[in-house]
């Protein structure tokens, strides 16, 4: 399965610059590390319990394309209460939204309730991978879920390159 994903990815990808390919492959195996890992509000330990939040930051860092980033409390149901965009803002520390099709290695968006709450590591769109609460890291599909589908805000990626098509 890990292989078939990979070749997957690298399929949609091999336009690319080869650095860009290796980071984005790394964050990809780095995210299927984490599958099965139980949900967790604010976990951030692979096998232990991690939320969205901190999945994307765990995989990112764990792929070596983000530092060590400090993640503030937050109440559970945060998003239900406040329009604040804070977990938008801790993508934004170093995602930028681009208007394209996700490719392997971006991060998807969604907006549930008042505000971007929840985050998803794409493999090859539209499979992801995400922390879901009561389930855990799980593979999705993110255009045949229906309730990511309708919440779907965007997608935002670490690459500056990979604005330009094939």
């Amino acid at each position: 399965m890990i292989a078939d994903v990979m070749l997957a990815a690298l399929a949609l990808i091999e336009h690319l610059p080869m650095e860009e390919q290796q980071q984005r492959l790394t964050v990809v195996q780095e995210a299927l590390c984490w599958l099965g890992t139980p949900y967790a509000h604010q976990g951030r330990v692979m096998g232990a319990g991690v939320d969205c939040g901190m999945f994307l930051a765990e995989v990112f860092e764990g792929a070596g394309v983000i530092p060590h980033t400090e993640i503030e409390d937050y109440p559970h149901d945060w998003h239900q209460h406040r329009e604040e965009e804070r977990y938008l803002a801790n993508v934004e520390r170093y995602a930028h939204q681009v208007d394209r099709a996700p490719l392997p290695g971006d991060i998807v968006l969604y907006r549930f309730d008042k505000a971007i709450s929840h985050g998803a590591v794409v493999l090859a769109w539209p499979q992801i991978i995400h922390s879901y609460i009561r389930l855990g890291v799980v593979l999705d599909e993110g255009l045949r879920n229906h309730v990511l589908r309708v919440a779907q805000v965007g997608v935002w990626s670490m690459w500056p390159s990979s604005e330009v098509t094939a």
